[in-house]
């Protein structure tokens, strides 16, 4: 279904996920629901392209194999797992609920199941906060031939690339926001900033064992083929990121009902369409055609993370966040266009100009041409 650079047959799925979303919620709120569930899915799609381009950055590394686990499995992992079922083990851990009391409060009280959920909200950027810190630096202390923001990329790897910078300074916020955040909530930001730390350095360290024992073996593949027990924690990776991502959609959905089940549809529609968006952009080489798109997304990571990490402190409303990134995918995108015009207008200049000099160079007299060669020489 997803075979090719195909719009449709990229997109089938993503349709299919938004038809069986949208009979789902005329069965669950007949007309109203389904216009709950439809204006969910658009708003989801709007505020999470960005998180298209960062996906996609990821995804381009992953063998087609497991692009279709993305977009097939992941979409049910994504619109179950993480839109459904993370929020209910959330509020079943911080109000001390068995599971199914949790479900049977999601439905039976959704307004109480929000604010527990809100209660939680600075634990969860505190733990997307850091898990995303950490993928910027990793990206940033690299050093790399393609620089969008020169003065600031060329010098970051001389600051980042030392063992144990990433770390202390995860640590370093986690003392500050220890300190800082007021008692009722500090315990959830030290523990909530510690787990991110932790899932991002087991991943790491899995990845990296992985990818030594391919070289050991004699298998290391180009980086936009990795297979096997690598292309699975890429998987792994891309849901978490998805689980960072999804948390402030969920929240925001609270906003348009309190009904449980029509938030997790409306959300699915928007999951299915962004993964088939990432897919798309893989597919269609748009990363390599944009040559600043993949920095726009760590850039857009790193700010994103700075927003998360300043909610532990303080609300950030989702229309900042969300135009944030927008904004700098969408620099990065014209910035991109811009420098491959100017690299075109170079190369035709430098085409004018070869075959000037070498009609020049046969018009010129013998003589001329043995003296520039003997001053050549």
């Amino acid at each position: 279904m997803i075979r090719g650079a195909s719009g449709t047959r990229v997109f089938g799925f993503a349709h299919a996920v938004a038809v069986a979303a949208l009979v789902g919620g005329y069965v669950v709120g007949g007309a109203q629901g389904l216009t709950v569930v439809a204006l969910l899915g658009v708003l989801e799609v709007a505020v999470s392209f960005d998180n298209a381009i960062v996906n996609a950055t990821i995804l381009a590394r992953m063998d087609r194999y497991w692009q279709r686990m993305f977009m097939t499995v992941g979409v049910v992992i994504a619109a179950i797992g993480m839109r459904l079922v993370l929020p209910l083990i959330i509020v079943a851990i911080g109000a001390h609920l068995v599971p199914w009391r949790a479900v049977d409060l999601a439905y039976s009280d959704p307004t109480r199941y929000h604010d527990l959920l809100l209660a939680a909200q600075p634990g969860i950027a505190a733990f997307g906060g850091i898990f995303l810190l950490m993928i910027a630096i990793a990206f940033f202390r690299e050093e790399r031939d393609v620089h969008w923001w020169p003065p600031v990329e060329r010098r970051l790897p001389a600051l980042l690339d030392h063992r144990g910078v990433p770390q202390v300074v995860a640590l370093a916020f986690t003392a500050v926001a220890g300190v800082t955040v007021p008692g009722q909530m500090r315990g959830k930001v030290v523990l909530g900033c510690l787990l991110g730390l932790v899932c991002h350095q087991a991943i790491k360290l899995l990845s990296d064992q992985v990818a030594e024992r391919a070289d050991a073996d004699g298998e290391s593949r180009p980086r936009a083929t990795v297979q096997g027990h690598g292309a699975l924690l890429l998987f792994i990776y891309l849901e978490l990121l998805d689980a960072t991502f999804s948390m402030d959609s969920v929240m925001g959905g609270f906003s348009v009902t309190v009904n449980i089940a029509l938030i997790t549809l409306g959300l699915a529609i928007g999951a299915g369409y962004i993964r088939a968006l990432t897919v798309y952009v893989v597919r269609r080489g748009t990363l390599e055609q944009y040559r600043y798109l993949e920095h726009g997304a760590y850039y857009s990571i790193a700010l994103l993370a700075v927003l998360l990490l300043w909610e532990v402190w303080r609300d950030v409303p989702d229309w900042i966040t969300a135009c944030t990134g927008a904004f700098v995918i969408t620099a990065a995108w014209l910035t991109s266009i811009w420098a491959a015009k100017r690299q075109q207008r170079r190369e035709a200049e430098a085409d004018l100009d070869a075959p000037e000099a070498e009609i020049q160079s046969l018009l010129s007299p013998p003589g001329q041409q043995a003296s520039k060669g003997s001053n050549a020489a």
